[in-house]
């Protein structure tokens, strides 16, 4: 295995110490791992490992937090359709704005920022930062066999996207998941793992699983679990801004973790999303 990056691991430590929104497993949310998804299902088969939903309990009240109710409010500016072209609105376009106002004052960000402007890689002013922000995360552009821009970093990787109305692509956000599965739109068929990671665990913040979304079907997704918005926006835009490489692993807390940030550009996030590569036992 190739070495994590210590310099960057020390970041996400710190990262992770300051996430204060972050949500307790058991207590302020419950998911039920119930079954392994079947290595081969598709979409409507027989082979479901969950029976049930993944979420049991989450207590919303964390949704009325600034942060996660700008998040929210961006959920349903994106057509799902890879290939329709993404009108943004004035409205849309303020309430990106008012997400990274909010996003740029949490202590995770105000982390991430001043290594990035240590590193020289992102400019100290906060107004331009939130501007280099805007261009990696929001900025449209057009995904492979689109003829007009049809996507962004943040429909990809915190809405997702369906290919052909039958792949789900990207769609790497609990919260997002939590929020469509309520809905009746997400049918969770179980958790994944294989050789290179662990059994997932319900008190842990990382899992990889298999679902449907809509008329889509995603055979392996990664996300994190119960960590706040600021948390993923500032790791992933370290991982992009700092890493030429695609994938860049990382330990912090009870995580060894690769992240894979695939630029689009070099301008933009094409996807990026957390792999859990073992448990640590060391310190909490």
């Amino acid at each position: 295995m190739v070495e994590s990056d210590r310099e960057l691991s020390a970041m996400a430590q710190a990262l992770w110490d300051n996430d204060v929104n972050r949500l307790q497993p058991g207590k302020d949310y419950r998911i039920s791992l119930q079954g392994k998804a079947g290595e081969m299902a598709v979409l409507n088969d027989d082979n479901d490992g969950a029976g049930y939903p993944l979420f049991t309990f989450v207590d919303e009240n964390i949704f009325k937090k600034e942060t996660f109710l700008a998040f929210i409010s961006l959920l349903d500016n994106y057509v799902s359709a890879t290939g329709e072209p993404e009108i943004v609105t004035p409205e849309e376009e303020a309430e990106n704005h008012k997400f990274l106002d909010s996003l740029v004052q949490t202590p995770t960000m105000k982390i991430a920022h001043k290594y990035l402007v240590d590193k020289k890689l992102s400019p100290e002013n906060e107004t331009d930062f939130k501007k280099q922000l805007y261009t990696i995360w929001f900025e449209l552009y057009a995904r492979k066999g689109a003829s007009r821009p049809d996507s962004s970093g943040f429909e990809h990787v915190f809405v997702g996207e369906t290919r052909r109305g039958r792949t789900v692509i990207g769609f790497h956000n609990w919260i997002q998941l939590y929020l469509q599965e309520k809905l009746g739109h997400i049918d969770y068929k179980g958790y994944s793992v294989n050789a290179n990671s662990p059994q997932p665990d319900e008190n842990k913040h990382i899992m990889a699983l298999q679902f449907s979304w809509k008329e889509g079907f995603k055979p392996k997704g990664s996300i994190f679990i119960g960590v706040s918005p600021e948390f993923e926006f500032a790791l992933y835009t370290l991982c992009f801004l700092s890493s030429p490489n695609e994938r860049v692993k990382v330990q912090f807390s009870l995580y060894d973790v690769e992240i894979v940030c695939v630029h689009h550009n070099q301008k933009h996030i094409g996807t990026t999303y957390p792999m859990l590569i073992r448990y640590q036992n060391l310190h909490q």
